[in-house]
């Protein structure tokens, strides 16, 4: 479940409950900022900031887990094999200037000819090449909207949306500021890349762990 956090600190009722933040004061909804986010408690959540507005994604769980551990190794061979660039996942900020301060994709690819422009030793300051977020039952509105509207505004090339609970993978690739449906794909198929073409994800073998 991903939750907004509207006014801490306050415990917020979920199942089970949850004490999101320490008593100390905190900004207002709209405008958290970077340095707010990095007072936050180290409690094993994630908390990303967008437009100013602070949200929490409890700890992933263990078929999550498993999922994002098939994509990246078979990311990460893809791209070091061909050396393309670079393969990061969460947790590590991606600062997407004037949107998010910051997001935490579950995977994501920056191209070689980028690294040294935007990636430095604590962060990311821009928009990444590809992004790969994994769907969990209580984050799919989260994924689809807010974050899909994040990357989008931001000029993320490629976004993938990896639904667990369904199986399912989803590409979209931007175009003229909008993203587009480039592919969907379930058990049997195989899932491609734009911006990485020879790219290919067996989703048989990526969601097998859960079988």
């Amino acid at each position: 479940m991903t939750v907004q956090i509207k006014r801490p600190p306050r415990v917020i009722r979920t199942t089970p409950p949850l004490t999101l933040l320490p008593a100390t004061d905190w900004p207002e909804p709209g405008q958290w900022t970077y340095n707010d986010y990095l007072r936050l408690p180290d409690d094993g959540n994630r908390y990303e900031v967008i437009k100013g507005n602070l949200y929490m994604t409890p700890s992933p769980s263990l078929d999550h887990q498993r999922v994002s551990a098939e994509l990246e190794y078979g990311l990460m061979h893809f791209v070091k094999q061909n050396q393309l660039g670079l393969v990061l996942d969460a947790p590590f900020d991606v600062i997407l200037p004037e949107i998010a301060t910051p997001v935490q994709p579950d995977i994501l690819f920056v191209r070689q000819a980028r690294i040294q422009e935007i990636v430095t030793p604590k962060q990311i300051v821009g928009a990444p090449d590809l992004v790969l977020e994994i769907i969990s039952p209580g984050s799919a509105r989260y994924d689809r909207f807010t974050k899909y509207a994040a990357y989008e505004e931001a000029g993320v090339p490629e976004f993938w949306l990896v639904d667990v609970a369904h199986m399912t993978i989803e590409v979209y690739v931007l175009e003229n500021g909008k993203y587009q449906p480039f592919g969907k794909w379930g058990i049997g198929d195989v899932a491609e890349s734009h911006v990485l073409p020879g790219w290919r994800v067996a989703l048989a073998e990526i969601f097998a762990p859960l079988a």
